[in-house]
C-alpha cells in the first residue's frame, strides 16, 4: 500500500528524504543545482529552414519509407539542391550554399553515392563523407556517434561549418535495442544536441515496420516510436505499385503544417565514363494528410476497384434495408454520394437485387432478394414400437 505524507508532516524530514534518495543516485549527488530560466529573459527566436516548412535548421527530421522508394536518392536531391542554392520543389530558394555531411553504412561513397551527387548536380566541394575515425594511434576505427561526436564537431569546423547532416540509416546511431525508447532517446540525444549546437539539420533515412500498410504513418517508422517522438519533423515515402511514380509526404510535424506532399520518379543516368546511376525528379504538389497520401499511392488500381464495389453494395443495402425502392430514386441518392451508375449496376448484381415494375406509370423497383432457403434435415420415426428409425429426409425450411 502507498503511504502518503500527511500535510502537518515536518517540511525538514521531506528535505532530508529527498536528499537521501538523490544521494542514492550518482550522477544527481554529482550536481549542486538544477538551473531555472525565466521566459521573461528569454528573447524569442523564429524557426530556421533549410527548406521552408520541410527540413528545419537544428532539429532532426527522420525519413522513412519501404525499401524501393528511393530515400537515399531524394536525400542526396535534398543534399545537393543545398550545395548549390538550389530551388526547392516548391520553387522556393534555398537561402545560401552550404555543406553537407553523409554517414552512410549501407552504400559506398565511390560507386554509389558520389555518382548521385553528380547525376544531382552537386557542388562535390561541399560533399564530405564520414569514413570512420582515427585513434591516439593513428588506427582507422569505426565513428561512433556516442564517442565521437566531440571529434566530428571539430571536423565540421575545420571544413568551415555544416548545413546538412544526412545519417543512413539512422538506427546505425542506436547502441542498444532500436525497440526500446530509452536506449533510442539516450543514442540520438548526441545527434540532436549537434544539430542545435552547429544549427544544422539532421537528416536520418529509415524504414518502415513490416505488415504496418494502412496503419497511422508515423507508427511505420521501424524501432522505437521515441524515434518519431524525438524528431521536430518526420518525412514519409511511398511508391505504387507497378509504377515510377512515388510520393514525399509530410507525416508529422510540430513546428510547421503536418499536411501535404510531392510527387517524384527515381530515374536511370549515365553520368561520367559511363558510370549508371539513379536521379530524383520532382512532380507536382499533391494535396492531403499523409496517411490519404499513402493510401492512395500504396493501394493498387483492383483493390481501389473492390473497395469502391463494397462500398457501393453497403450503399444499396443500406437504401433498400426498409423495402423496395424506385430505381430512379436510388440512382439520384447514389449520384449525390458520388457513385456512377455503372458501379451501382455491378453492386446490384453483386448483390443479386430483384428489379421488377410496378403498374404501368410509377416504374421499376428494387428489392433486396429474399432470405435463401436452407436444407433442414429431420429423421422419419417409426410409427410401430419396434420398427428402426428410417431414412432421413428433407424439408425446406426458411431461415
Amino acid at each position: 500500500m502507498t503511504r502518503l505524507i500527511p500535510v502537518e508532516t515536518d517540511t525538514d524530514a521531506v528535505w532530508s528524504a529527498l536528499d537521501k534518495a538523490d544521494s542514492t543516485n550518482t550522477t544527481a549527488s554529482a550536481l549542486s543545482t538544477v538551473n531555472l530560466v525565466c521566459a521573461a529573459d528569454l528573447k524569442p527566436e523564429p524557426i530556421r529552414w533549410l527548406w521552408p516548412g520541410w527540413l528545419p535548421r537544428g532539429k532532426l527530421t527522420i525519413l522513412a519509407g519501404d525499401g524501393g522508394t528511393g530515400k537515399t536518392t531524394l536525400a542526396v536531391n535534398i543534399a545537393a539542391t543545398i550545395t548549390t542554392a538550389g530551388r526547392w520543389p516548391d520553387q522556393t530558394h534555398c537561402a545560401d550554399a552550404g555543406n553537407v555531411i553523409v554517414w552512410s553504412s549501407e552504400d559506398d561513397p565511390r560507386d554509389t553515392l558520389t555518382p548521385r551527387f553528380i547525376a544531382a548536380g552537386a557542388d562535390l566541394r561541399k560533399v564530405h563523407f564520414i569514413q570512420g575515425a582515427q585513434n591516439s594511434e593513428g588506427e582507422s576505427v569505426p565513428f561512433d556517434p556516442a564517442s565521437n561526436i566531440g571529434l566530428l564537431l571539430r571536423a565540421i569546423d575545420d571544413i568551415g561549418g555544416v548545413d546538412l547532416l544526412i545519417i543512413d540509416p539512422v538506427i546505425s546511431t542506436v547502441s542498444g535495442d532500436m525497440h526500446k525508447a530509452n536506449d533510442v532517446r539516450r543514442s540520438l540525444q548526441p545527434i540532436v544536441d549537434l544539430a542545435a549546437a552547429k544549427g544544422c539539420a539532421v537528416l536520418g533515412i529509415s524504414h518502415y515496420a513490416k505488415g504496418s500498410k494502412g496503419s497511422s504513418p508515423t507508427e511505420r517508422v521501424i524501432g522505437s516510436q521515441a524515434f518519431a517522438a524525438l524528431a521536430r519533423m518526420v518525412l514519409v515515402t511511398a511508391k505504387k505499385e507497378g509504377s515510377n511514380e512515388r510520393v514525399l509526404a509530410r507525416a508529422k510535424s510540430n513546428i510547421s503544417a503536418d499536411t501535404g506532399g510531392f510527387g517524384y520518379m527515381i530515374e536511370p543516368l549515365i553520368v561520367a565514363d559511363g558510370i549508371e546511376t539513379t536521379v530524383c525528379r520532382w512532380g507536382d504538389e499533391v494535396i492531403g494528410t499523409a496517411r490519404k497520401i499513402l493510401d492512395d499511392v500504396e493501394t493498387s488500381e483492383l483493390e481501389q476497384e473492390r473497395s469502391t464495389l463494397d462500398d457501393a453494395k453497403n450503399f444499396l443495402i443500406t437504401e433498400l434495408e426498409t423495402g423496395p425502392r424506385l430505381v430512379s430514386e436510388i440512382q439520384d441518392d447514389a449520384k449525390a454520394a458520388g457513385y456512377s451508375i455503372a458501379t451501382i449496376r455491378r453492386a446490384r448484381a453483386a448483390l443479386g437485387i430483384d428489379s421488377y415494375k410496378v403498374g404501368m406509370s410509377k416504374g421499376w423497383v428494387w428489392e433486396l432478394p429474399a432470405p435463401p432457403k436452407v436444407l433442414i434435415k429431420t429423421r422419419r420415426c417409426s410409427t410401430s414400437q419396434d420398427e428402426h428409425l428410417r431414412e432421413m429426409v428433407s424439408t425446406f425450411g426458411e431461415t
